[in-house]
């Protein structure tokens, strides 16, 4: 490593001021600070001097998603081998199944995320931020596997534009730039992410070519009351089932058991705040159950008990890797108690009262993202007026 970057600082001059490729500089530093940690510092005392920076802070992002992500591509080989009956197959085998099926998909988000973030800093003469190496892997893993990688690279493309860098970059957006891509798909191209259907390639039977099952929020919504949720083989989801993620659904959300490792990588490192995740699995819990003690036929999803509500769909995914975005979730602490029970809340009501759109973490993470700075500026003013009232007593 250390010839590479003799190497590469040799040819480093060439793309600053001056040197004959100083209008890619900006691409230039991003891949030299992808591979190396910059050895500057701050001249100034008003920057705090530790061993955290962003490129540190993603990449543990990106590691605690690993044990969501590499499930998720075994469980995309599974879902298939049970629909096609075959199932006889070893781990590596359905393991590379999903993996060779997702792929693309990664390959489209980071392509055209990264490309449009490479283009804007070059015009700008701004440094690339390394934000998108989260979001790249986040997109994919909450789209189901069978949406088409054009229609990716559009949503991609609408949201770093118009989420992120129409409003300064990375750290300026107020919106979480992941759940606009999908929320982008699923008002842009209703039919295809409908939300309850899951796509189950059998590319290699001759007979069809794709299998469309349900998913078990999907199955819920358009039932006519209680129902038994059901795998694709037909036979009814244990709660294990539904804890470890063995049904089908987007393909990096489904398991809770490997959602609950990153939580702990997350907590771990100082990553996420347990005064977002803690209140919003409490305003889940709280909300599932006062749902469930008013179930009605009409809202079939109501029949679902507290637990299985947490564990299906993207609920848990959403408010551990989503609603923990430092740059669009609150920042007061109080603050961010409020902002994570009315996820947890929110979601379940959207998704047990609108039946037209079973999974309800998105949305609710989207409303309170516009509503984070709010909460903070009256946390903030009401600390104020009560340190205020100290001042006045005391005098």
């Amino acid at each position: 490593m250390k010839g590479l970057k003799k190497k590469i600082d040799s040819v480093k001059p060439q793309f600053e001021k001056g040197g004959k490729f100083s209008k890619l500089h900006s691409v230039f530093d991003g891949f030299y600070t992808f591979l190396f940690t910059p050895n500057e510092t701050s001249g100034s005392g008003v920057h705090i001097h530790d061993s955290n920076d962003s490129k540190r802070t993603m990449i543990m992002v990106v590691i605690a998603l690993l044990p969501c992500c590499l499930f998720g591509m075994w469980n995309v080989g599974l879902q298939h081998a049970l629909a096609t009956g075959d199932a006889d197959h070893s781990l590596f085998h359905l393991f590379f199944y999903g993996f060779w099926t997702v792929l693309p998909q990664i390959l489209t988000a980071y392509i055209v995320g990264l490309g449009i973030e490479f283009i804007v800093a070059q015009i700008r003469g701004h440094e690339i931020q390394e934000g998108f190496l989260v979001s790249g892997i986040l997109i994919p893993m909450i789209c189901p596997v069978s949406t088409p990688c054009w229609m990716l690279a559009v949503a991609v493309a609408f949201a770093v534009i118009f989420a992120k860098e129409v409003f300064g970059g990375t750290g300026y957006n107020f919106l979480n730039v992941a759940l606009v891509t999908r929320a982008f798909l699923f008002f842009a191209y209703p039919s295809k992410m409908s939300g309850d259907h899951v796509f189950v390639s059998l590319g290699d039977t001759a007979a069809v070519d794709g299998f469309s099952g349900a998913t078990p929020l999907g199955q819920l919504a358009a039932s006519s009351g209680p129902a038994e949720v059901l795998g694709v083989t037909g036979d009814p989801l244990s709660y294990a089932d539904m804890f470890f993620g063995l049904y089908p659904g987007s393909w990096g959300e489904t398991s809770t058991f490997c959602i609950l490792i990153g939580l702990v990588i997350l907590l771990a490192t100082g990553i996420a705040s347990w005064r977002i995740i803690i209140p919003a699995a409490a305003g889940g819990f709280f909300m599932s159950l006062l749902a469930h003690s008013l179930a009605s036929p009409i809202y079939p999803v109501t029949f679902l008990s507290p637990l299985e509500q947490l564990s299906l769909g993207g609920f848990a995914f959403a408010i551990v890797f989503m609603a923990t975005d430092p740059v669009t979730a609150c920042r007061t602490n109080t603050g961010k108690y409020i902002y994570g029970f009315l996820i947890g809340a929110i979601a379940i009501i959207i998704r047990c009262y609108n039946t037209g759109y079973p999974e309800g973490a998105m949305l609710a993470v989207l409303l309170m993202n516009c509503f984070a700075p709010l909460i903070d500026y009256c946390v903030v003013n009401a600390n104020i007026n009560r340190r205020l009232k100290r001042v006045v007593i005391k005098n």
